[in-house]
């Protein structure tokens, strides 16, 4: 099925799990000079305890901090401790109205110091893929953030972008869709996709690469 063909159609198949595969350790080191080529630094850590550690010291302390919506950020338990060591804007806006002040909310979501998260797939010529259903933490990841941090597994690393477009689909997409369901009773979609080659500004956006399967 090609790329348009598969827009808005249901995650039908199971998981291609062919895409669950840790990276060689050739195909990380590839894809952390190519990500550094493009502007984005890339550290390597051995499991989730260490991207925690790494975490912490990327951060300031008392940092203004977002952690999007990700399985794993909440696998690694990252959410709890942004929530207790840092200004959370989660905790900000667990305090406010949805139907007095979501405008206002969506704008704290958005232009965050800090937006800690992941994504679905990193092509080994340093071009990133983030697929989401709303987009909401896409204005985010692109530019409105001050600071980026995407935690990722490297089973999200694959040769080139068309493996990184099918990885979506073929994996991400029906298994986040299995969660949508369980969670909110609804089917997920590809509504929206971000894709990143290149970050323009110094030091804004670094990838901690896990050699765990992390997430999907």
């Amino acid at each position: 099925m090609k790329w348009k063909e598969r827009i808005n159609t249901p995650a039908q198949q199971p998981p291609n799990e062919a895409f669950a595969k840790l990276a060689s350790e050739e195909a990380v080191q590839r894809t952390v000079q190519a990500l550094k080529g493009n502007g984005i630094e890339a550290f390597i850590v051995e499991s989730g305890e260490e991207a925690k550690q790494k975490i912490s010291e990327l951060l300031p302390e008392g940092a203004e901090v977002f952690t999007s919506t990700s399985q794993t950020l909440d696998t690694l338990g990252i959410p709890a401790i942004v929530n207790e060591k840092y200004d959370s804007v989660r905790v900000k806006l667990s305090k406010m109205d949805t139907k007095t002040q979501q405008r206002e909310m969506i704008k704290m979501g958005a232009v965050p110091e800090y937006m800690i998260g992941s994504v679905h797939a990193v092509a080994e010529d340093g071009s990133v893929v983030i697929a989401s259903n709303t987009g909401s933490q896409l204005a985010g990841y692109a530019a409105s953030a001050a600071y980026v941090i995407w935690v990722v597994g490297t089973q999200k690393i694959v040769p080139n972008m068309d493996e990184a477009i099918k990885r979506v689909y073929e994996y991400t997409y029906p298994l986040e869709d299995i969660r949508a369901q369980d969670a909110y009773g609804i089917h997920s979609n590809v509504s929206k996709m971000l894709i990143v080659n290149k970050e323009v500004n110094p030091d804004r956006t670094k990838v901690i690469l896990v050699k765990e399967n992390l997430g999907y």
